[in-house]
């Protein structure tokens, strides 16, 4: 059984409940969500994270990119950063880790945190050949799937597939006038696979069997943009777009199968054409959650990616975006520290909270209003505990060392909100 195929059924599970419990949603509704492939709730039968649900109508998700890489391998690190990365507000964490060891890796982190947990499966399949002295064009398509089953035993939610790049696609990329062609790391396995061989993609070719192991497990899958725009001048080109045609068809055969389905999206992308991209997902993808890096809104920001990053999100997600992967200060430059995964994790959460308020989200106006009343009553103990980062802001207040609770050093006795008080 899967989330879906019970939703199609008319069967409440105890997941719904949950989701619908946190979300303040009626449970027939998100029932009928799930039921329509709008939401997704990734959850392996084997696997203990807390439910969360992405998708239509509920609050907007963030996710945290940890993992090693083959020049760091501090498995430690990487679970600090997991358990940091929940402490601040993170919905799900990705193990993206090609360093050794990656089942270790994985379990540890499962075990460090309770949130829904993904993998790119193709990683290890790429670590895998290369223990064997074989380049990554060599790869053996049942490789790949043993990954993938082997993960789905472990209990990884959800899982990223580049499914929609094929051999048609293949060729007609290498005529693209693209400048800087394939940056998805997943993608351009398989592309160049693809390439190197002359065949096609085997997650494409073999998606039945791809259902039913997704079935089996109930593993969400989360459709890669292997051709994602990895600059400005990339954005919204054919290739991009020819992907995401064939993404279409693809979230209609896993519905269809009651397979829950989520599509990846870009990437780097002008502030203009974000909400258009986000519509014509929507449209295509038959209304299926859509998880999106970013989008990052200029190209010459290294340091500060996690806020090119948050302005993008913040606009993706309020034109209907569902699912925010965070971009921290290291992108482009290094493997995250733990400050970065924090400033990222912050950055998002702002993003989402701006783009729920825009949709016009219970949930995030409660906390609006709250904080707006905090700081009217001078309230400062309740305006920590309301922000996103409950830290830093006492940080700044003790460091002005003030005598007066109704005042700040800005301002000082000319704040204006203590010369109104009980006049407006």
């Amino acid at each position: 059984m899967t989330q879906k195929s019970e939703a199609q059924k008319g069967n409440i599970t105890p997941e719904m409940e949950y989701v619908a419990e946190i979300e303040n949603i009626d449970v027939n509704k998100l029932v009928k969500l799930i039921d329509n492939g709008s939401v997704v709730i990734p959850k392996n039968v084997n696997g203990n994270s807390k439910p969360c649900g992405i998708g239509e109508g509920l609050k907007t998700k963030i996710n945290a990119n940890i993992g090693s890489s083959s020049k760091i391998d501090d498995l430690d690190l990487e679970v600090n950063k997991a358990k940091l990365a929940q402490e601040y507000g993170a919905d799900a964490i990705m193990d993206l880790s090609t360093g050794s060891d990656l089942k270790l890796f994985r379990k540890k982190i499962m075990d460090a945190v309770d949130l829904c947990i993904g993998t790119v499966p193709i990683y290890e399949t790429g670590v895998v050949t290369l223990s064997k002295n074989r380049e990554i064009i060599d790869m053996d398509p049942d490789d790949i799937f043993k990954a993938i089953e082997n993960q789905a035993k472990e209990g990884v939610d959800f899982m990223t597939l580049h499914c929609g790049i094929t051999r048609d696609l293949v060729e007609k990329l290498k005529n693209s006038q693209r400048l800087m062609g394939i940056v998805s790391r997943g993608g351009t396995f398989m592309a160049s696979w693809i390439n190197h061989n002359e065949k096609e993609n085997p997650l494409y070719e073999n998606y039945d069997y791809l259902l039913e192991l997704s079935y089996e497990y109930d593993i969400t899958l989360s459709l890669g943009d292997g051709l994602r725009p990895g600059c400005l001048a990339d954005a919204s080109d054919i290739p991009q777009i020819q992907e995401l045609v064939n993404l279409g068809g693809l979230v209609k055969r896993a519905q269809d199968a009651n397979v829950q389905v989520m599509v990846e999206g870009p990437g780097h992308m002008p502030l203009n054409q974000i909400k258009a991209n986000m519509e014509i997902q929507k449209t295509i993808c038959h209304n299926a959650p859509f998880y999106v890096l970013g989008p990052l809104v200029t190209d010459i920001a290294p340091g500060y990616d996690h806020i090119t990053g948050a302005i993008g999100g913040a606009i993706a997600a309020s034109s209907g975006a569902n699912f925010l992967c965070y971009v921290t200060p290291a992108e482009h430059l290094s493997l995250p520290s733990l400050e970065d995964v924090k400033e990222g994790v912050i950055a998002s959460k702002i993003a989402a909270e701006a783009a729920d308020v825009a949709k016009g989200l219970d949930s995030a106006w409660t906390q609006e209003r709250a904080m707006a009343n905090a700081r009217k009553e001078f309230d400062w103990e309740k305006q920590f505990e309301l922000a996103l980062d409950k830290s830093k802001p006492r940080k700044y207040r003790d460091k002005c060392e003030l005598d007066d609770d109704e005042m700040c050093a800005m301002c000082g006795e000319y704040c204006a909100v203590k010369i109104a008080k009980g006049d407006f």
